[in-house]
C-alpha cells in the first residue's frame, strides 16, 4: 500500500500557490483495508475515503472504461494491481496528472511540469473526449488567477470540438452545469469561463441563449450573474436550476432598469410597488454600481432612502378598498422627494 498526493494541489504548488485542498491516491489497497485503517467511505461510483484525522479525500487507484453517455457513463476498476501511472493516465490534463510520493519526489509520466512551464492546457490522452464534463471544467480552470494566461493546446481544442459534435454536453445534468457556472462566477475572472463556452459552443444546450460573456464589473457573485443576464436580455437561465437568490437578484435588476427619471407616473409607481427596496437594500446598493444603471443610480438611491424614511404603517388603519389609493399617494411623495 502506497499513498501519493495528486492533482490540483501539486499543480498549484508548482505555480507558487498554496493549495486549498489536497487529494490523495492509494495504490495497492482495497476498500476493506481502507475501512480497517479507519478511513470513512464516501464514494458512490468508485472507492473514495475520508482520512480519519485530516478529513482529506483518499481514492483507490483506478482505471476507467467508457460504457455509456455523459459524466456517469464509465465503468471503473480499482483492483490492487492498478498502478499509479494507470491512474494518472485517466486524468483530464497533464498539469493535473502529477503525483508526489512520501519523500517529496514528483512522478510526472505525461510531462505536466513542462506544460506548466509553457502555460498550456493539454489533455493526457484521447480519452479526454469521452467525458463531456472535462470540457466544462477546462473552461472553469481558465478563470483561476494563476491559470488565466494558459493557452489550450491545439489537439486538446480539437477534442473539445469532438465533444461538442458528439452531442454529449446535453447529457450532463443541469445541476452539474450550474455548479461549474456558480464556481466560475465566484472566481477571479468569470468572463473567461463564458468566453470559452462560447468559443467552443459548449454553452449549448444549457446556456444556449448566451451571446455576451461580460460579467466582471463587480466582485459580488450575485451581481455578476445579474450583469450576465442583463447583457443577454435576461434569457439565459431557462434550463438551469438557478437558486432563488440569484433569480431574485436578476429580477430586481430587470425592474430597476425600467426606472426612468421623469415626472410621477403610474408606470414608475408600479415599479416601486414591485421592487422590495428595503428587503433588497444591500443588493440594490451593489446593483446601482453596474454600468447599466449609470444614468439612474443616483435617482434609485434617493428612492431607496426616501422609501426607508416613509411610514407605510399608516396603511394598516386604512380600509382595504382604499389601501391602493393611499399607497399610491405615499409613493407619489417618495418620487417627488427623489426627483
Amino acid at each position: 500500500m502506497k499513498i501519493y498526493e495528486v492533482g490540483g494541489a501539486i499543480r498549484d504548488s508548482l505555480l507558487g500557490k498554496i493549495p486549498k485542498d489536497k487529494d490523495w491516491v492509494v495504490v495497492g489497497s482495497s476498500p476493506e483495508e481502507m475501512v480497517n485503517k479507519g478511513f470513512k467511505p464516501i464514494g458512490k461510483d468508485f472507492p473514495v475515503f475520508l482520512h480519519p484525522e485530516t478529513n482529506e479525500e483518499y481514492a483507490l487507484a483506478r482505471t476507467e472504461r467508457k460504457t455509456g453517455h455523459g459524466y456517469h457513463g464509465f465503468h471503473f476498476y480499482f483492483g490492487k494491481e492498478v498502478t499509479l501511472e494507470e491512474d494518472l493516465s485517466r486524468r483530464d490534463l497533464t498539469i493535473n496528472a502529477i503525483a508526489k510520493d512520501a519523500k517529496g519526489d514528483l512522478i510526472d509520466p505525461f510531462n505536466g511540469q513542462e506544460d506548466i512551464k509553457n502555460k498550456v492546457f493539454k489533455h493526457v490522452s484521447p480519452a479526454f473526449s469521452e467525458d463531456p464534463l472535462r470540457a466544462i471544467r477546462l473552461a472553469r480552470f481558465h478563470t483561476y488567477e494563476h491559470l488565466i494566461d494558459f493557452a489550450i493546446d491545439g489537439e486538446t481544442a480539437d477534442l473539445l470540438r469532438k465533444i461538442v459534435a458528439s452531442g454529449e454536453i446535453a447529457s450532463l445534468s443541469a445541476n452539474r452545469i450550474w455548479a461549474e457556472t456558480q464556481r466560475s462566477l465566484g472566481s477571479s475572472n468569470p468572463n473567461i469561463y463564458f468566453e470559452v463556452l462560447l468559443r467552443f459552443n459548449l454553452h449549448i444546450p444549457h446556456l444556449e441563449n448566451l451571446k455576451n460573456f461580460s460579467c466582471n464589473s463587480s466582485k459580488d457573485i450575485h451581481v455578476r450573474w445579474c450583469e450576465l443576464q442583463a447583457n443577454n436580455d435576461f434569457v439565459i437561465n431557462g434550463k438551469l436550476p438557478v437558486p432563488n437568490d440569484f433569480i431574485n437578484a436578476a429580477e430586481t435588476l430587470k425592474k430597476l432598469l425600467s426606472i426612468k427619471i421623469n415626472s410621477v407616473d403610474e408606470e414608475l409607481i408600479d415599479v416601486l410597488n414591485n421592487v422590495a427596496f428595503e428587503r433588497n437594500e444591500e443588493l440594490i446598493r451593489k446593483l446601482v454600481l453596474l454600468p447599466h444603471l449609470e444614468n439612474t443610480n443616483k435617482f434609485i438611491l434617493k428612492l431607496l432612502d426616501n422609501i426607508k424614511e416613509t411610514d407605510f404603517s399608516s396603511l394598516a388603519e386604512v380600509a382595504n378598498e382604499q389601501i391602493k389609493e393611499e399607497k399610491f399617494k405615499l409613493l407619489e411623495e417618495v418620487i417627488k422627494k427623489s426627483l
